[in-house]
């Protein structure tokens, strides 16, 4: 069945997200502050609209894909007198759990329904409609949603109650980036004992040590030829994102009281490395910095 849908956050992934919606048959209704990134999607069949609120008083769903929790309560704090009672605000961005929980609140203090529904799977899986969504709220707001999450996604999730979709990502994340530190160390190390990357990618992609981080995203050049090490480093998942998720997952931890070394250690790393390299380099270039503390050479 199609819908009419408000798409804010029009940028690298919302761009394409949106772009599959109308591809499925849908009528999109997008914004974006970037007047570049709105244009792109009017390209792609995207009703382009003058401003957020324009775009949701029109719509049956609102999807939005912004940077941050501020940004989303913003969002929301500006369009939710906008919509038709009843709406749909499904949130994809990745934002801490307790303020994904608080724009639930806020949209049902409106008389609107809410679902967060973080996604996986980078720039590519946005483009070609592969992405996993972790979906947190009601039955009834999942089973509405799920449709137009197919329509963008290969995986769709229902993780719990409001906030769940934000925990299921962080906790993801961890784990991605816990393990992508120990696939560089590994190489590192391989490296100082003579091991070829190819030797040690051919054991490893098939024993015991295969993962996400080294079979998809390897982080040396060679063994996998789509991964950005290929590439000079180039995003991918930036580092920038990946500090930033981390960052999320460090303060559920604190907060739940959680102990969890290797998560924290991964979330300071990050940290330090996105702080010099930013946007500009995929999340797998770690390797080059734990490289350069051990004194080996590319």
């Amino acid at each position: 069945m199609s819908r009419t849908v408000a798409f804010i956050g029009l940028g690298h992934m919302g761009g394409p997200m949106a772009a599959n919606l109308v591809e499925a048959g849908h009528r999109v209704l997008g914004h974006d502050l970037v007047p570049a990134a709105l244009n792109a999607a009017a390209g792609a069949g995207v009703e382009a609209e003058a401003s957020a609120a324009s775009a949701v008083a029109g719509a049956e769903m609102v999807v939005s894909m912004l940077p941050a929790g501020r940004h989303v309560l913003g969002l929301y704090d500006d369009i939710l007198a906008a919509a038709r009672p009843g709406t749909l605000f499904v949130d994809c961005s990745t934002i801490d759990v307790a303020d994904a929980r608080t724009a639930h609140e806020r949209a049902g203090a409106a008389g609107m329904r809410a679902l967060d529904a973080p996604v996986s799977g980078g720039v590519v899986g946005a483009e070609a409609a592969t992405l996993t969504f972790m979906a947190g709220g009601g039955e009834d707001a999942f089973a509405e949603a799920r449709p137009l999450l197919e329509a963008m996604g290969r995986k769709v999730v229902h993780c719990g109650g409001p906030g769940a979709g934000q925990a299921a990502k962080i906790c993801n994340n961890m784990i991605l980036g816990v393990s992508m530190i120990a696939v560089s160390e590994a190489f590192v190390l391989g490296e100082s004992l003579g091991l070829s990357h190819q030797a040690l990618y051919d054991v490893a992609s098939t024993a015991s040590g295969q993962c996400w981080a080294l079979s998809v995203n390897c982080p040396v050049p060679g063994p996998v030829p789509a991964s950005p090490a290929n590439r000079d480093y180039r995003p991918g998942f930036a580092a920038s994102l990946m500090a930033k998720d981390l960052g999320l997952a460090a303060n559920a931890l604190r907060e739940g009281g959680v102990r969890a070394e290797l998560g924290l250690r991964a979330a300071e790393l990050y940290a330090d490395y996105a702080e010099r390299v930013g946007a500009t380099e995929d999340f797998s270039g770690i390797v080059r910095t734990i490289r350069d503390q051990n004194g080996e050479q590319k």
